[in-house]
């Protein structure tokens, strides 16, 4: 079914660069003039733009991703990249969690229930989560989103164009 599956998609215009090693569900759909790299998964209601870039060594869940959007060695689940987004690698997207337009989720890092605006980056080693960055944010290095007082979660709001050092909780 796996094989059928995929190649059902080569002719729709998709490249599957090792179809042995890749594994998709039969709900998944990708658009035209993508590429699926080696040792990639893609299961549930997940949806693959057109001209996008996924994989290698990647694990996408009821994820949406975006035209022309990369994901590289990193897993999403329930969630949505919009187009032009770069993740990865090694980037971990969580439920809930909205990258918008033009956005990049870089090396070792983590979102969760969160929303990262149009051009915003996070591009190493942070943690977003129950976060709001709006649009054309720049996030340093190392940084984390402390939103839990002990009894409650509350929401980071990190306004348009800011620009968050390296080492920030």
């Amino acid at each position: 079914i796996n094989r059928r599956m995929l190649e059902r998609l080569m002719l729709s215009g998709v490249t599957i660069v090792d179809p042995a090693s890749t594994h998709m569900d039969a709900d998944v759909e990708v658009g035209q003039d993508s590429v699926v790299e080696p040792f990639t998964i893609l299961r549930g209601r997940t949806k693959v733009g057109s001209q996008c870039r996924v994989g290698p060594f990647c694990f996408l869940e009821n994820a949406q991703v975006g035209n022309e959007s990369s994901v590289s060695l990193s897993q999403l689940r329930d969630c949505r990249v919009l187009e032009k987004c770069v993740i990865g690698p090694y980037s971990n997207i969580r439920p809930e969690s909205v990258i918008g337009p033009r956005a990049k989720i870089g090396n070792f890092s983590e979102v969760k229930a969160s929303r990262v605006g149009f051009g915003s980056k996070v591009p190493h080693l942070s943690y977003i989560g129950d976060a709001d960055i709006r649009e054309d944010v720049n996030v340093g290095a190392g940084s984390i989103t402390c939103n839990y007082d002990g009894k409650e979660k509350h929401k980071t709001v990190i306004e348009a164009r800011a620009f968050i050092g390296s080492g920030t909780m």
